[in-house]
C-alpha cells in the first residue's frame, strides 16, 4: 500500500488503480471518467457505513418516506431483496469497469502480461491481508480458529485478479459466456450437489450446500456460525460482477458516441434484471448465499447505475452535486478504514453535544451518527486538498 502525493488525481485506491482512457477523450483535457469517482464515492459511503444516521431516524420523524428509506438500508434475513444488498455488489462492478481502464492503460505503456499478472496478484495478497487487519481487529493471534478469513477486500482483490487473467485472454463475448457459465454452474451445484444430512437443493439457512463447504473446508471463525457470506463458494458467483463490470468498461471505452454507449449499457442492464428476476421464481434473490439470480439482478442494476451516472456527469456536465462523493472515491480505501479505526462518533459527541442536548434523548445518536459523517468527509477533503491519495 502506499500514499502518494501528485498534481492531478491519477492515484486510485481499492477497486480501481489508474482508469484513464485514451480512447474517448480529446488530448489537453482531463482523462478521468469523473462520474466513477463519484459511483465510488456514493457507493463507498454506504459501505463503510455512512447512512447510519439514516438507519436511525426509522420511527423518528413520522415520515413514511424515511422509515422506508432506512428499512431499504438493512438486510433482509434470508431470502428477498433491500437496496442495502446491491452496495457491495456495485463496489464489484465499479472494480471491474475501472479495471478494464487501468489493463488497457499499462498495455499502453508497453507492460506485457506477465507483468500486469504479477501486479494484480500482488495487489490481491495486500488486500486479502488488510481484509483480514479489518475483519479481525484486534487479531486473535493465539487463537487462529477465531480469525476470519472472508472478507469485502479479500473479495475485492480476487475478483479483480481473476477477472485480470480473463480480460487478458478473451474476447467481450468470451468474458460474457464465462461469466453467464460460473452462474449456471453454480445453480447447478447447489440443486443437484447432496449436502450430508439434507440432500440436494436445500437452501435454508441451515441445509444450504455454501454452509456445508465452508464448514468443512474454510478454516477459522465463520461469520454466520454454520457459513460465511464472503466464504469460498459464494466467490465464484461474486466474481462475475467484475466480470460484467470489464464488460461496462469496454464499452465505455470504446470510440462510440455516448449516445452508443448510453443504448449499450442501458440494455444490458434492462436484460440482466429480466433475468434475475425470471430466475428468482426458482432460484430465490438471495445475497446470503450470492445466487445467480441476485447477481443476475444486481449487475443489471450497476450497469444501469454507471449509465445514469455518467449521462449525469460526464455527458451532461452536472457535476457540482457529485464533488461531495467524488472526495470520497478518490480515497475510499482510507474512509473504509477510518470508520472501522478512528472513533468519530466519539469526535462528533464531543464537538455537538451542546447543540443537540435539547433534543429527545433518542435523536441524540442521529444527531452524533450524522455528524460523524461529515467528520469524515471533512478528513477526505482535506486530503484531497493536500493531494494524498492512499491507493493498493
Amino acid at each position: 500500500m502506499s500514499q502518494k502525493k501528485t498534481q492531478n488525481h491519477a492515484s486510485l485506491d481499492v477497486g480501481s488503480e489508474d482508469f484513464s482512457s485514451s480512447e474517448h477523450r480529446p488530448k489537453g483535457r482531463s482523462k478521468r471518467l469523473l462520474s466513477l469517482d463519484a459511483l465510488r464515492g456514493f457507493d463507498m459511503l454506504l459501505i463503510s457505513g455512512g447512512g447510519t444516521f439514516l438507519v436511525l431516524l426509522k420511527g423518528k420523524t413520522g415520515i413514511a418516506a424515511i422509515d422506508w428509506l432506512a428499512d431499504q438500508l438493512t438486510h433482509p434475513e434470508w431470502n428477498g431483496f433491500t437496496f442495502y444488498d446491491f452496495i457491495f455488489p456495485l463496489f464489484l462492478f465499479i472494480a471491474g469497469v475501472s479495471l478494464t481502464f487501468s489493463l488497457r492503460k499499462g498495455m499502453n505503456m508497453g507492460l506485457g502480461k506477465k507483468a500486469l499478472y504479477q501486479k494484480t496478484l500482488i495487489r490481491m495478497l495486500i488486500l486479502i491481508g488488510l481484509g483480514i487487519i479489518y475483519k479481525n481487529s484486534p487479531i486473535p493471534f493465539f487463537e487462529p480458529s477465531q480469525i476470519r478469513l472472508g472478507s469485502v477486500l479479500g473479495r475485492i482483490g480476487i475478483a479483480t485478479f481473476v477477472s485480470t487473467v480473463l480480460f487478458l485472454n478473451f474476447t467481450f463475448k468470451q468474458r460474457l459466456a464465462w461469466a453467464s457459465g460460473i452462474l449456471l454452474v453454480y445453480y447447478a451445484a447447489l440443486f443437484l450437489i447432496p449436502v450430508p444430512g439434507h440432500g440436494a437443493g436445500d437452501l435454508s439457512f441451515e441445509g444450504n450446500l455454501v454452509g456445508w463447504f465452508d464448514r468443512t473446508f474454510l478454516p477459522g471463525r465463520l461469520l454466520q456460525g454454520s457459513y460465511d457470506e464472503l466464504g469460498l463458494l459464494t466467490q465464484f458467483p461474486a466474481l462475475c460482477l467484475t466480470i460484467f463490470g470489464t464488460l461496462a468498461g469496454q464499452i465505455l471505452g470504446k470510440a462510440w458516441t455516448d449516445f452508443k454507449k448510453i443504448q449499450y449499457l442501458s440494455l444490458a442492464g434492462v436484460l440482466l434484471i429480466g433475468v434475475g428476476l425470471v430466475w428468482n421464481l426458482h432460484f430465490p434473490i438471495n445475497k446470503h448465499l450470492w445466487s445467480s439470480s441476485f447477481i443476475a439482478l444486481t449487475a443489471g442494476m450497476a450497469f444501469l447505475f454507471v449509465m445514469m451516472f455518467y449521462v449525469i456527469i460526464d455527458v451532461w456536465k452536472y457535476r457540482k452535486w457529485a464533488f461531495f462523493f467524488q472526495v470520497i472515491g478518490l480515497n475510499s480505501l482510507t474512509i473504509y478504514f477510518a470508520y472501522s479505526f478512528i472513533n468519530f462518533r466519539y469526535t462528533s459527541a464531543k464537538l455537538f453535544s451542546g447543540i443537540y442536548q435539547p433534543l429527545p434523548e433518542d435523536w441524540h445518536r442521529v444527531v452524533e451518527a450524522f455528524g460523524a459523517l461529515m467528520l469524515v468527509w471533512v478528513f477526505l477533503y482535506i486530503l484531497y486538498r493536500l493531494k494524498i491519495f492512499v491507493k493498493v
